[in-house]
C-alpha cells in the first residue's frame, strides 16, 4: 500500500529484530534454547528428575517439626497412660503415680505445642488436625478410666466429653462464617479439668481427696458456662455472616 518493495520491508524488519536482539544482548534473549525453556516449547531443556520429588521431600520434612514431635508424644502416652492407668486392677498407688506423670507430661506439652507452632511458623495441616485429636483422647481416656473404675461419677464424664466433642463439632458448623477464638474462659476451664483430673487419677486421701472434688466441681462448671458462651458466639458468628453475604450479594445485583 506504501509503495515500499516487499523485499525491502522484509529486509527493514529483519534488521530492525537484529537490532532489538543485539540490543537485548546474549545474557537476557538467552538464544533459542532460553525461549523454548521458558515459554515451554518443545525442544526446550527439561527441568530435572528429581526436582518434584525433592520438593515434595522438603515439604513433608517440614511436618517433623518440634511442635508436631510434641503432638506425636501426647498421642503415644494416651495408650501408655491407660495401661498404666489400669495395672494391677488400677488401684495400686505405686502405677496410679506412673499414670499421674504420663498424663502430667501430656497436659504440658499441650500447653507448649501451639506455641511454638505459631512463634516460630510451625502450623502445618497434620498439626491442626492432630492437636485437637491428641487433646481430646488424652482427657477423654482419664475420664473414662476414672468413670470405670468409680473413683468419678459417670455423669462427669458425659458432661465433660459431650462439651468437648459438642464445641468442636459446632467450630466445623460456622466455620464457613469464621473461627471461634479460644476465651479466656476456655483456657482457664482446661486448666481447672486438667488439675482436677490429675487429682483424680493420683490416690490421694484425707482433705486432699475433698480438693479435688470441689477443684473438679469447679471445672465442671466452667465447663458448661463456656461451653453456652462458644454457642452464644457461634449464633452471633453466623448471624453475621449470612448478613454480610446478603449485603454482598444486593451490593451485586445493584
Amino acid at each position: 500500500m506504501t509503495g515500499v518493495p516487499a523485499s525491502a520491508a522484509g529486509g527493514s524488519s529483519q534488521a530492525g529484530a537484529a537490532g532489538k536482539a543485539s540490543a537485548v544482548g546474549p545474557s537476557q534473549s538467552g538464544g533459542p534454547k532460553a525461549t523454548g525453556a521458558a515459554s515451554g516449547v518443545p525442544g526446550g531443556p527439561k527441568p530435572p528428575r528429581g526436582g518434584k520429588i525433592a520438593a515434595a521431600a522438603v515439604n513433608q520434612a517440614s511436618v517433623w517439626n518440634i511442635a508436631n514431635l510434641l503432638t506425636m508424644l501426647r498421642l503415644v502416652l494416651v495408650p501408655a497412660f491407660v495401661a498404666l492407668m489400669l495395672a494391677d486392677g488400677g488401684y495400686d498407688p505405686a502405677w496410679r503415680s506412673l499414670a499421674w506423670a504420663a498424663f502430667a507430661i501430656a497436659m504440658i506439652t499441650d500447653l507448649f505445642d501451639g506455641h511454638l507452632a505459631r512463634a516460630y511458623n510451625l502450623v502445618t495441616d497434620f498439626g491442626k488436625i492432630a492437636d485437637p485429636i491428641a487433646d481430646k483422647a488424652i482427657m477423654g481416656a482419664a475420664l473414662i478410666c476414672l468413670s470405670a473404675l468409680g473413683d468419678l461419677p459417670w455423669w462427669v464424664t458425659g458432661v465433660i466429653l459431650g462439651r468437648e466433642l459438642g464445641i468442636t463439632l459446632l467450630r466445623f458448623i460456622v466455620i464457613r462464617y469464621g473461627v471461634i477464638p479460644a476465651s479466656r474462659g476456655g483456657k482457664l476451664k482446661t486448666l481447672t479439668q486438667g488439675v482436677a483430673v490429675g487429682m483424680y487419677i493420683l490416690a490421694l486421701t484425707g482433705w486432699l481427696a475433698t480438693l479435688r472434688f470441689w477443684v473438679m466441681a469447679a471445672a465442671v462448671v466452667l465447663t458448661v458456662v463456656t461451653g453456652l458462651d462458644y454457642v452464644r458466639q457461634a449464633i452471633v458468628l453466623r448471624r453475621r455472616g449470612i448478613a454480610e453475604r446478603q449485603a454482598a450479594l444486593e451490593e451485586t445485583e445493584a
